[in-house]
């Protein structure tokens, strides 16, 4: 019998909380919270099979981001605008995450057993590698076209580079304003479609290879499945949902932090992800979608609320970093006691 999670009411009931005494608009959060479902939802999704595939929590989607990034910089570069250049931010950072996923794939296979832990330090070899080449080699030994991104030095990228020639273009497409509440029913396409494209996946031959790696390896591999080919397949897959998450994400911004705007992109979709019931084992698109509602209906109201309970917005700044790290925290203390109890029921 499937055991009752308590973390979507957990969530739904702090948000409730934090929303009275936030006196904030029902219209305003509700904006607020389709902007973030437009923003959050492909790097969200970009956990759900590495979990199936028995592999945990994914933080290592941060490579994804940071590869999205690298697309977005080599656009600006050759000042290629428009859709065009939304295309070719997109092409080029799949490329630079198929590459990485297999590359992270690959080692996760020498540590099983370890993998949640593996791909946070993965994630940070991933940032110093990244910043050397952006901060380092570009206008050194990568040649730079477009000298207003340089550094004063004449080497580096800027900290800060504006997306003005992508900002809100897809965003803007088939716009439905109804009652004051704005609906990007393109982008909420774009979501569905990512959806659809997850849920048949693991509706595929290859799907069912996830799952049966992921409830017991020894068993797959016995059964003539190749469980190390299956995991890069999972991380590749998960690498590349989550590049293409990051392009929608900064698309929509409208900015690039260039050295830090991946950060805390593992962190919050995790957080996300088991805000809406998911645990280490099991992700389903369900949970997704109530966590990213849930989660960022909490992000959005608990500053204010913050400022008016305590007189001190920071504090409710604080909350969401707690909340974010915290839900990480709980769901491995669940999911560990869980694994133990079974194991003892099998004793």
């Amino acid at each position: 019998m499937r055991k009752f999670n308590p973390a979507p009411l957990f969530f739904a009931l702090l948000s409730i909380i934090a929303f009275y005494y936030s006196d904030m608009s029902l219209l305003f959060v509700t904006n607020e919270v389709i902007i973030r479902i437009i923003r959050d939802s492909l790097l969200v999704f970009a956990l759900i099979i590495p979990v199936t595939a028995g592999m945990g929590l994914n933080f290592s989607i941060i490579i994804g981001a940071m590869a999205a990034q690298a697309g977005w910089i080599f656009m600006l570069d050759l000042q290629v605008p428009g859709i065009r250049g939304i295309a070719g931010a997109a092409l080029s950072g799949i490329f630079i995450s198929f590459i990485c996923g297999y590359i992270i794939g690959s080692y996760l296979n020498r540590v099983k057993g370890r993998e949640m832990i593996a791909t946070i330090i993965i994630g940070i070899l991933g940032a110093g590698i990244y910043q050397f080449i952006f901060l380092v080699g570009y206008g050194t030994f990568i040649p730079a076209h477009n000298s207003e991104l340089l550094l004063s030095r004449g080497a580096g990228i800027r900290d800060m580079v504006d997306l003005a020639p992508y900002r809100n273009i897809i965003d803007r497409l088939w716009l439905v304003d109804i009652s004051g509440i704005q609906l990007p029913l393109f982008m909420f396409s774009i979501v569905a479609a990512a959806a659809l494209a997850v849920k048949l996946i693991l509706l595929t031959p290859a799907g069912q290879r996830f799952r049966a790696a992921g409830s017991d390896r020894v068993a797959a591999e016995l059964s003539g499945i190749n469980t190390d080919r299956t995991r890069i397949q999972a991380m590749i897959i998960s690498t590349v949902l989550a590049c293409l998450g990051q392009i929608i994400f900064l698309q929509n911004i409208g900015m690039v932090n260039v050295y830090t705007a991946h950060m805390n992109s593992d962190i919050f979709s995790c957080a996300a992800l088991l805000a809406g019931g998911a645990t280490i084992k099991e992700a389903k698109i369900r949970h997704a979608l109530l966590g990213i509602v849930l989660f960022h209906s909490l992000y959005i109201v608990t500053p204010q609320a913050g400022q008016n309970i305590f007189s001190n917005a920071v504090l409710g700044e604080y909350f969401r970093s707690f909340i974010a790290y915290g839900s990480i925290a709980i769901a491995l203390i669940i999911n560990i006691r869980h694994e133990r109890e079974k194991q003892g029921r099998l004793q």
